[in-house]
C-alpha cells in the first residue's frame, strides 16, 4: 500500500492593494456620516436639507448625494418651490449648511436618505442620478 501524504496547503494571494480614496470619495464618505448624524437630531415633522452658504439661492431638500472621482461632488433634489434641483461642486469649493425644514408632505413620514447613501442610493427612482 503506498503512503499517502496530506496535501500541502497552497499559498494564499496577497489582496490586492486597494486605490487609495479620490478627495471626491473622501468627502461624499464624510457627509454621508454628517447627514446621517443630523437625521438623528431630527423629530417625526422634518426632513434634512442644505442651505448656500453666501449666496440667495435658498434650499434644497437632499434627495440623493453623489461623487464624480476624483473631484467633483453632486448634490440632488427639490428647491422650495417644488422644482427639480442638482448642485454640481468641486470638493475644494465644498461648503454645505444641513437645515432642518418641515417635510413636504404632511401625511407622509419624514424621508430619511442617510441610509440610502450609505447603501449606494444614487437619486431618484430611475436609478440613474436624477432626483
Amino acid at each position: 500500500m503506498a503512503e499517502t501524504r496530506p496535501a500541502k496547503p497552497k499559498a494564499a494571494k496577497p489582496a490586492a492593494k486597494a486605490e487609495p480614496k479620490t478627495p471626491a470619495e473622501w468627502a461624499y464618505d464624510r457627509l454621508v456620516h454628517y447627514i446621517r448624524s443630523f437625521e438623528t437630531q431630527l423629530d417625526a415633522d422634518h426632513e434634512v436639507a442644505m442651505g448656500f452658504a453666501g449666496s440667495d439661492a435658498g434650499v434644497l431638500t437632499i434627495e440623493g448625494v453623489g461623487y464624480f472621482a476624483p473631484d467633483i461632488l453632486t448634490f440632488f433634489g427639490r428647491d422650495e418651490e417644488g422644482m427639480k434641483t442638482q448642485l454640481i461642486q468641486h470638493v475644494s469649493q465644498l461648503s454645505v449648511l444641513l437645515r432642518a425644514v418641515p417635510k413636504s408632505r404632511p401625511e407622509e413620514p419624514a424621508r430619511r436618505i442617510g441610509f440610502r447613501l450609505a447603501e449606494g442610493w444614487s437619486g431618484g427612482e430611475s436609478g440613474d442620478g436624477s432626483a
